[in-house]
């Protein structure tokens, strides 16, 4: 699993197995949507969110909003996935505005 972190579109300081401090916040989200998805499936469930969540190494900001709260955010429709786009797009903004 990945982490959830670095401010921007810049690079992120931090880092667990899967995802280098050196990639692209895109990159890294990517690798994060990977490891919580089903192979194949194009999607993460809240389910799936909510179970790899407490695996990732979140910065506070996200730690304090928690994982239904970040989850909701990525899933504004409540249709109880997110698509690989909507995630990467939807944690990209979530770092801006939390510092994450």
């Amino acid at each position: 699993m990945s982490t959830v972190s670095g401010v921007g579109g810049g690079y992120a300081p931090q880092a667990l197995t899967g995802a280098s401090a050196r990639q692209p916040l895109s990159q890294r989200y990517n690798a994060i949507f990977s490891s919580l998805t089903t192979p194949g499936s194009g999607v993460v469930t809240k389910d799936q969110f909510s179970q790899g969540f407490s695996g990732l190494n979140a910065p506070s900001g996200f730690q304090s909003l928690g994982a239904g709260a970040i989850f909701s955010a990525l899933d504004p429709n409540n249709s109880g996935a997110v698509s690989r786009q909507d995630f990467i797009q939807g944690l990209s903004r979530l770092s801006q505005q939390y510092g994450g």
